[in-house]
């Protein structure tokens, strides 16, 4: 048996068990991320995110969802990162780098909430990647028979968005795996459902890929404020109402998506694996 030390957060109600391996981490990450965001048997948590060294930026962040796989980018996760490393003392920096498998991100602490320059959106569907050429916007995708219009986007993960008219009554349950494993995704998907308030006010639920029904999702709500200015539906800024909270998103004249929101502390402890 192992003890590790660990830190319970969340943004917006997604939340995360958050390991500092600036010295040394556990072996077999895959395998403690399903034990501790296990939520009768574990810690509980929708991924797992650890703090390492980087050669290439202040920190590296690692995210693993709670059932195991290891995955590019998490906007919710990114922010409490950020709030973790500057509270507990790992950096004097207000704003810093951080190396993803997405690549190098900026959060910047602006009084309790963080700010993430989320860079540039992929809309090319082969780089995103789903089994289609060029921007896909309101395609056609069929699911158990019924057709649906899909809006993809890479935020550094893939992102498939539907706009219905009502968010609220969705049978998430049902709906968001036969989106995550459609053969048109062929890295899965995460799958946002937004409802559209005005055009500068969307209300989203979300299906991530390995994780189910989070209560937020930074880079999904990115998505859905490029895929509302894509088909029309919605300007370059917007509020973003999550189960969890609200997030702020801009879709900024140099083409870069920022996003800010909340990352709070809830507890720290220890477990035995």
């Amino acid at each position: 048996m192992t003890e590790i030390k660990f830190t319970k957060m969340h943004g917006c109600g997604n939340d995360f068990v958050v390991l500092d391996c600036m010295d040394s981490q556990p072996a077999d990450m895959a395998g403690i991320a399903r034990i501790l965001c296990q939520r009768r048997f574990g810690v509980g948590a929708d991924q797992l995110l650890t703090i390492k060294p980087s050669d290439s930026a202040d920190f590296r962040m690692e995210i693993y969802n709670a059932d195991g796989g290891e995955v590019e980018m998490c906007g919710n996760g990114i922010r409490c990162f950020a709030k973790y490393v500057y509270e507990h003392g790992l950096t004097r920096k207000r704003e810093m780098e951080v190396d993803t498998l997405a690549g190098i991100m900026r959060p910047r602490l602006k009084g309790d909430h963080v700010e993430v320059d989320m860079g540039q959106p992929v809309l090319d569907g082969r780089d995103i990647p789903v089994d289609a050429d060029g921007i896909v916007v309101d395609h056609p995708l069929a699911v158990d028979g019924i057709e649906y219009a899909v809006t993809c986007v890479s935020m550094g993960n893939p992102h498939c968005v539907l706009f219905v008219e009502d968010v609220a009554a969705l049978d998430l349950s049902n709906l968001g795996p036969r989106f995550e494993t459609h053969t048109f995704f062929p890295n899965r998907v995460n799958a946002e459902f937004a409802q559209v308030l005005g055009p500068d006010e969307v209300r989203m639920r979300v299906w991530e890929r390995g994780a189910g029904e989070t209560w937020a999702c930074g880079t999904g709500a990115s998505a859905v404020a490029v895929a509302g200015v894509l088909t029309g539906r919605t300007g370059k800024e917007m509020t973003v109402h999550l189960i969890g909270g609200d997030l702020e998103i801009c879709w900024a004249d140099d083409e870069r998506i920022y996003m800010t929101g909340p990352a709070k502390e809830v507890f720290q402890g220890s477990i035995r694996v």
